[in-house]
């Protein structure tokens, strides 16, 4: 052992390569490994006579995913992840900034705990608590009602596109659990990029003259920036692939990931769930490539 151990002191490569070979073997043949084998899926068809995979390549799949019907659910999905990350940075930015320069330590404390505690419960037992919050006959409802409200909460639900009968079956209400599940992947890193933040360069624009509003947006957004992209990642690829919200709280409109989970399962038609999967992982190929420009990479 003493022996090794000298060998590869002086090869601090070689130490490297061994330290990270098991990681590599992992992420090379299970993670990227399971992505080709369900990119070539995608170039599958089914035999829609015999129920099975002819596993010959088409692009008649990619044919049947460009409908109009699969290009609305597309586009119902990206909608709403980019609602709910704008949602997400927007509340974020207050609480962020009151964590970031709170006035002692134990109220930071107090605020990180609050942000944290939702994510120690089990994340299903929280959309369906929100199912029975959001309910015609839920705690929601009746603190409308004592506010009376009930007018405003009547006419949302007649909105065409995100009514419906109750808040728990309705794209306002999955837009709501969304917001409130993801939120904390927001906070974080916005609260970590206000810390650093240098108080001096706040203290000097002031001395120069400029109002906090200026302030605000010429000095202290561009250094947050980068934190408030870094949290749009998760918030944004977060939504994009989640099925149990609006499997739970939604209406009878589906997004990518229902679409993916009936196909592979109900139907069985393997390559157009495989298809459907390419669709987020193309997006935020992309989405990943804008934030890595923005400075996002460096926020984490």
């Amino acid at each position: 052992m003493r022996a090794l151990s000298s060998f590869l002191h002086r090869k601090p490569w070689l130490a490297t390569v061994v330290l990270l070979a098991l990681p590599l073997a992992w992420l090379g043949v299970v993670y990227l490994g399971s992505l080709l084998a369900l990119l070539l899926q995608s170039f599958f068809s089914l035999d829609y006579f015999t129920g099975r995979v002819v596993r010959e390549f088409t692009l008649d799949t990619y044919r049947q995913l460009f409908t109009p019907a699969n290009l609305d659910v597309i586009r119902r999905t990206v909608t709403m992840a980019a609602a709910v990350t704008l949602a997400s940075a927007v509340i974020a930015l207050p609480v962020a900034f009151s964590m970031a320069r709170a006035p002692s330590k134990a109220m930071r404390t107090l605020l990180y705990l609050l942000v944290l505690t939702p994510l120690w419960s089990s994340y299903v037992v929280r959309v369906y608590a929100w199912k029975l919050i959001l309910a015609r006959e839920g705690a929601l409802n009746w603190a409308v009602g004592q506010l009376k409200l009930n007018w405003l909460m009547d006419w949302i639900l007649s909105l065409p596109v995100i009514g419906g009968p109750s808040l728990s079956i309705s794209a306002a209400g999955t837009f709501l659990v969304f917001v409130y599940i993801w939120l904390p992947y927001m906070i974080l890193p916005v609260a970590a990029a206000v810390e650093r933040v240098p108080g001096n360069l706040l203290e000097a624009s002031s001395d120069l003259g400029a109002r906090p509003r200026t302030t605000f947006w010429r000095v202290t957004m561009p250094l947050v920036f980068p934190g408030i992209v870094a949290g749009s990642i998760f918030t944004f690829a977060l939504t994009l692939g989640d099925y149990i919200i609006p499997g739970v709280v939604g209406n009878s409109k589906p997004f990518i990931g229902q679409v993916v989970l009936i196909q592979q399962g109900t139907a069985g038609n393997i390559p157009l769930a495989a298809a459907f999967t390419v669709v987020p992982i193309v997006i935020m190929g992309i989405y990943l490539t804008i934030a890595r420009r923005l400075g996002a990479f460096e926020a984490m």
